[in-house]
């Protein structure tokens, strides 16, 4: 297939982007100034009835685990800082914007069911192999392919092709976007991130997340990284068998050197708390597990 002419930027016109909503570009913004504190990030969200609502519900899933209900918003920012709670206000307002394109099979609760599935497992391999912040790791995880919806939307004919060929010859999306386009929807996603201001190691990990072998070559520098592309490796719960899991695997214990019972366990805690987080998103639980794959 020859590459096509259409560059990302024609893709991503201005007219064609969704805005936050004002409450997620305050998080952002009180989010750059070190000195705002639980109070100044508690003011918008509590300005949000339908946001206040959702990240009480995270604060009280079994993600944090606490033992007593938290009832207040300031109280969660306190407990849990500011940055897991404004991550997850920001996917949670990325939710509510990016279309629903009608797009063949494609089903958008299905690809945020994924992006939960591989936020958490991205947040718990962060955890286990000590890289800093893996509160990030759940947030870039989760918003590593908000740009599909748009460019089905916008590139309907030729992503048709593409679906069709991921499923025909088993290979990642990532791959054929490039032979086509010379760009894929990583750097789609980075694209909008950088447009919407997030912060700049946010733009990173979600424009990196197709570069596994590059990532696992970086160091200790690029951990975080390699465990949002580790996670993106994952199968869609739309998925009967798993392309790619020997890539998965190898990886895997490449990255962390621990043994195949670690990582059952692994996911054996990634499926329980999918299972509890989904229903407060509103989205079905996966039909197949990752223990079962």
């Amino acid at each position: 297939m020859t590459t096509t002419t259409i560059q990302l930027e024609e893709v991503f016109r201005s007219e064609v982007l969704p805005a936050l909503p004002s409450s997620a570009i305050s998080l952002l913004q009180l989010s750059q100034n070190p000195d705002c504190g639980p109070s100044d990030f508690s003011k918008p969200i509590e300005a949000d009835p339908g946001l206040m609502g959702q990240v009480l519900k995270f604060v009280n899933s079994s993600y944090f685990g606490f033992s007593r209900e938290i009832v207040s918003v300031q109280q969660a920012l306190t407990l849990v800082g500011t940055r897991a709670v404004t991550n997850f206000a920001l996917w949670n307002a990325v939710f509510s914007v990016i279309p629903n394109p009608k797009f063949g099979p494609f089903d958008l609760k299905s690809l945020w069911q994924d992006s939960l599935r591989r936020a958490i497992f991205a947040r718990k391999l962060g955890k286990a192999i000590s890289v800093p912040n893996p509160e990030d790791l759940f947030a870039g995880a989760l918003l590593q392919d908000m740009a599909i919806p748009l460019l089905l939307k916008e590139l309907p004919s030729e992503y048709e092709d593409l679906i069709q060929r991921r499923a025909n010859e088993g290979r990642r999306l990532s791959g054929l976007e490039k032979e086509l386009f010379g760009w894929d929807h990583a750097d789609a996603a980075a694209m909008l991130a950088d447009r919407w201001n997030l912060p700049e190691h946010f733009v990173s990990l979600i424009a990196e997340h197709t570069q596994m072998d590059e990532l696992l070559a970086g160091g200790p520098a690029k951990q975080p990284a390699a465990c949002v592309a580790l996670a993106s490796l994952l199968p869609s719960c739309t998925d009967e068998e798993w392309s790619e899991q020997s890539l998965f695997n190898d990886s895997y214990f490449k990255l962390t050197q621990s043994s195949p019972e670690t990582l059952s366990a692994l996911f054996a805690e990634v499926d329980e708390l999918t299972a509890e987080f989904a229903p407060l998103l509103k989205l079905p639980s996966p039909k197949k597990t990752l223990a079962e794959y």
